[in-house]
């Protein structure tokens, strides 16, 4: 996804303290983003802010008291259980004592308490205040129970001094919740390709020279792997076809391993039809035309090899007439001219798709948990979409919108 704050329900409490002017900001910021903003201001926020102000900036009635007339007594249930994030900014060293004892006597206080939703706490407070003994004693026993923070960040506090205790700025908190929201994402992924059927190849193939030895290359199958998790958690029946590697085997898709390249094309055909194949897999382009039976032994004659051309599976499935997959994605592992030599690959296979990536070994990638990937169409080189370098996890989800998208899929489901 683009942005992680679009149509997420963000709970912001505003507690009693200077910084409380910031969160003005902050509620723009999170509306521009998309995100539906709820307010809660404690009695001491009235004294930094107005109630007028918050309302009309996130455009929703503010909340102050835990009993209110004509108002739910199951508000603060209400408010959190519909929060997909709440956010505590200002955080005083009050509401996080407060937090951390577990008294709830307040609206804010017993909304932290009833909360089953990530809680981000941005303090803000004295520089002696937050380096208290106590203050710190809070903050242990708060990230043992799992609440995040943000900040404080080192500058001049209200009162003249200097040190560690300015809330972070709002453009900060809003990237943290962002963060935050989009990790949230990845492990519960909506299941927007529900009713599809994928299939994925990952890994390197062996092609053998004898009983020993055997051709091989550096994919560690990390980028297909993720691809194939992410699939399976969007709801896609899906099944991974791997070569040998390390890389974990997700759960909740079906596994088949295999170790050349003529297992692979066998287990890919067998697999048809599908919706979608994606062909991650670093299959080697030669293989030995014949296998020693023995082990070759080093002191004899130096062994002439002729080798012949592998299965091109991604060509198999692309140029497949009946049962061809509606939509087929290839990786271009390229060291040079990179986007030129991705799209001539994605002509000369046939695929819909291109996911070309550089994997010189100054970049990292072969074996690594980054990747810097341009997708290409059928529009070619020159309208490819450039994904910034991210983790390969991150690769995979957006491919998964990706795909999503061009089925028609409602991304917001």
């Amino acid at each position: 996804m683009t942005n992680s704050l679009n149509q997420k329900n963000i709970l912001l409490i505003i507690s009693g303290g200077i910084a409380a002017y910031k969160t003005l900001e902050l509620i723009r910021i999170l509306k521009r983003n998309g995100a539906t903003v709820s307010c809660v201001m404690t009695a001491a926020a009235k004294n930094f802010i107005t109630t007028l102000s918050v309302k009309t900036l996130s455009e929703n009635p503010v909340h102050h008291k835990l009993f209110q007339k004509n108002q739910n007594p199951m508000t603060h249930i209400q408010l959190a259980r519909d929060a997909d994030l709440i956010i505590a900014a200002p955080a005083t060293a009050n509401l996080i004592a407060k937090t951390a004892q577990g008294l709830a006597d307040d609206l804010a206080t017993t909304l932290l308490l009833a909360a089953n939703k990530p809680i981000l706490l941005a303090p803000a407070m004295n520089p002696e205040m937050w380096s208290a003994a106590a203050t710190q004693r809070n903050i242990k026993r708060l990230r043992q129970d799992k609440h995040l923070f943000i900040g404080p960040e080192m500058g001049d506090a209200a009162c003249g001094e200097t040190g560690l205790g300015r809330m972070s700025e709002p453009e900060t908190i809003a990237e943290k919740a962002e963060t935050i929201l989009r990790e949230k994402d990845r492990r519960n992924p909506p299941p927007i390709l529900k009713g599809l059927k994928a299939l994925v190849t990952s890994g390197p193939t062996r092609e053998a020279l004898d009983p020993v030895r055997y051709i091989s290359n550096r994919s560690s199958g990390k980028q297909g792997h993720a691809i194939a998790k992410a699939l399976a958690a969007m709801g896609a029946e899906t099944l991974l076809v791997s070569g040998p590697c390390s890389a974990e085997t997700p759960s909740m898709a079906r596994f088949q391993n295999i170790e050349s390249a003529a297992q692979m094309h066998e287990a890919c055909e067998a697999a048809l039809p599908v919706d979608v194949a994606v062909c991650v897999a670093a299959i080697c382009d030669w293989r030995p035309r014949s296998q020693a039976r023995d082990k070759i032994k080093k002191h004899k004659a130096r062994p002439q090899l002729e080798l012949e051309e592998t299965p091109d599976i991604l060509q198999c499935l692309s140029r497949k007439r009946k049962t061809r997959p509606k939509l087929v994605i290839g990786f271009a592992a390229e060291t040079d001219n990179l986007l030129r030599h991705a799209e001539q690959k994605r002509r000369r296979k046939g695929c819909d798709w291109i996911l070309a990536n550089d994997v010189s070994p100054e970049g990292g990638v072969l074996g690594g948990d980054y990747n810097e990937v341009h997708l290409i169409r059928e529009e070619g080189a020159a309208g490819a979409a450039s994904w910034k370098r991210m983790s390969k996890e991150a690769v995979a989800e957006k491919l998964g919108f990706a795909i999503a998208a061009h089925f028609g899929r409602d991304l917001r489901s």
